[in-house]
């Protein structure tokens, strides 16, 4: 069921750029084929964002890659949030100085800084609180973009499952993972004015990046979150973004749970802290249905 991202903007939003250049990631280099670099990632990848903050994004990111890992697969979580959530809701310290910052005029590789989590199969690249020093890398130093993509690309294609926390904005650092990634999973909180996150600037940076990386990415899905059924703004929100987006929103929703925040405080994935809670039930459901084959595969 995933989606060319071409597919679902054209279908979802007929706007035109507004000229301004918002995009960072234009420096990349064309190969000798005159097309732009491709993922050297044999699995999936996903980047997990959305420019509004509160939405679940980590929790979705920790719970799923858990979860991808509790299902046998190799998978990798990459924190890029400044602070550092997904790190410590995995009960691992953020790293002093982030990987992607050289200290030396030799580059380690990734691998170096990558840590094991209490779940097999499951590897975390831990954030750093400089972490955000690398966005004005980013901003000062457009070529650096390129040496970090390739950084990442040696890392990811040894997994099957790689997913970004991304922080709440749309600035060098969530851009960079789209432009590493392979598929997009936007979580929605079920609150007014739920798909403000989703227009215009977001829209306009992810058709830039479906420029540059023509037919290697897709939309994963959409995931609503903070589900409660007993409130009519719920079921409000629910089916503006069912109608508005169609088949790309996931079937299964996130409820409101307070174990989910429970687990995170613990440092300890909802499906181990308290597996039989409405919110692990719902994780779970979402793993098998990222996993189905009949949306996998696109069908």
């Amino acid at each position: 069921m995933s989606r060319r991202v071409d597919e679902v903007v054209g279908k979802a939003f007929s706007i035109e750029g507004n000229g301004k250049d918002i995009f960072a990631l234009d420096y990349f280099p064309k190969n000798r084929h005159n097309s732009v670099m491709v993922n050297s990632a044999t699995g999936r990848v996903f980047c997990v964002a959305n420019q509004k903050g509160g939405v679940g994004k980590t929790t979705t990111a920790v719970s799923l890659a858990d979860a991808f890992a509790k299902a046998s697969a190799k998978t990798l979580l990459i924190d890029f949030d400044p602070q550092c959530n997904a790190t410590t809701a995995l009960g691992l310290e953020p790293r002093q100085y982030s990987s992607f910052i050289p200290t030396t005029e030799v580059v380690p590789p990734l691998v170096d800084a990558i840590m094991p989590a209490q779940t097999a199969n499951l590897n975390v690249l831990p954030g750093s609180r400089n972490i955000a020093d690398v966005e004005v890398l980013l901003r000062t130093n457009p070529e650096e973009a390129l040496r970090i993509h390739e950084q990442l690309q040696q890392t990811v294609s040894c997994y099957e499952f790689v997913l970004f926390d991304c922080p709440p904005s749309l600035g060098h650092l969530t851009q960079l993972a789209l432009f590493s990634s392979t598929e997009i999973l936007v979580p929605i909180e079920c609150e007014f004015f739920a798909m403000e996150g989703l227009v215009q600037q977001m829209i306009e940076v992810i058709k830039r990046i479906m420029e540059q990386k023509p037919d290697q990415l897709e939309f994963g899905g959409i995931l609503l979150t903070k589900y409660d059924a007993s409130l009519e703004l719920t079921h409000e929100v629910e089916k503006q973004v069912r109608e508005f987006f169609g088949e790309i929103v996931f079937t299964t929703v996130i409820p409101r749970d307070v174990a989910i925040s429970e687990a995170s405080s613990h440092g300890i994935p909802i499906l181990d802290y308290a597996p039989r809670s409405r919110g692990a039930r719902a994780y779970g459901e979402l793993c098998m249905e990222i996993l189905a084959p009949t949306r996998s595969t696109g069908k």
